[in-house]
């Protein structure tokens, strides 16, 4: 199927690892330019080595917790590339612990990443996206629907992020904007393994332990979640907005 995603342009935060690089590697095989950013610089610049093996991608640095970082990472791609076509909030972490474990540090912590990360990237690559319309996808969580115990804090700004996602998506259809959320379940990635070693297991045995409590009995991976994301970055998807898609293997409770 023709996507109709050639010529255009990407950014992807969070892109040095996991979802983000998966889906980089997609997009760039579907002819678009794409922009990675990440906080740490040494796997960023190991990630783009290998993501130009595929198309023209470059990476920038930045930390999407601060507001300078994320206006020179927009301003960097325009400059190189002269427009923003498609903005991938995938910046993110893991944080999950009983409400009474949670500090305000890591309240503030975590909102500032995902949730306000997010707002600040969308806001500061919004008067490029109006330009030719545009696609917005955050990475979510099915917790932000239906959090269970011991998920916070993640749970609940992932779920200000779905909120975002909706309001976002009502707000900006005049501009011919859509705005989608894919909410994603166990999936293997660089944290999930160094989870492994930290119990003293191969990752191999850890995903198989852990996808005995998934529908499909196994883990998800990385590029799975970058064929939906690809999906709703192209031209197929022009009648999808303001909507969440699990992509969990079946583990949520909630649609």
């Amino acid at each position: 199927m023709e996507l109709g995603l050639k010529g255009k342009v990407a950014i992807v935060t969070g892109g040095s690892e996991g979802i983000g690089k998966a889906t980089a590697r997609q997009l760039a095989r579907e002819g678009v330019k794409v922009a990675v950013c990440a906080r740490r610089s040494e796997v960023l610049q190991r990630a783009v080595e290998e993501l130009k093996q595929t198309g023209e991608v470059i990476g920038i640095q930045a930390d999407v917790t601060r507001g300078d970082d994320v206006q020179r990472l927009v301003d960097e791609v325009v400059a190189r590339f002269g427009r923003i076509d498609i903005l991938v909030n995938n910046a993110g972490t893991s944080a999950a612990q009983r409400f009474e474990e949670v500090d305000d540090a890591a309240w503030d912590a975590d909102l500032g990443l995902k949730l306000h990360g997010a707002i600040r990237t969308t806001r500061a690559a919004l008067p490029h996206l109006k330009r030719n319309g545009g696609r917005i996808i955050n990475i979510t969580t099915p917790g932000g629907k239906a959090p269970p115990a011991g998920s916070l804090p993640t749970s609940v700004s992932r779920a200000a992020g779905i909120a975002l996602t909706k309001a976002l998506s009502k707000e900006l259809a005049e501009h011919r904007i859509l705005v989608n959320t894919v909410c994603v379940g166990l999936i293997k990635s660089a944290q999930q393994e160094r989870g492994a070693a930290g119990r003293g297991l191969t990752p191999e045995d850890y995903y198989q332990k852990l996808g005995k409590s998934v529908p499909l009995q196994r883990v998800g991976e990385a590029e799975e979640v970058a064929n939906v994301i690809t999906f709703l970055a192209s031209e197929a998807a022009s009648y999808v907005t303001g909507t969440s898609i699990n992509v969990d293997g079946g583990s949520s409770s909630v649609i």
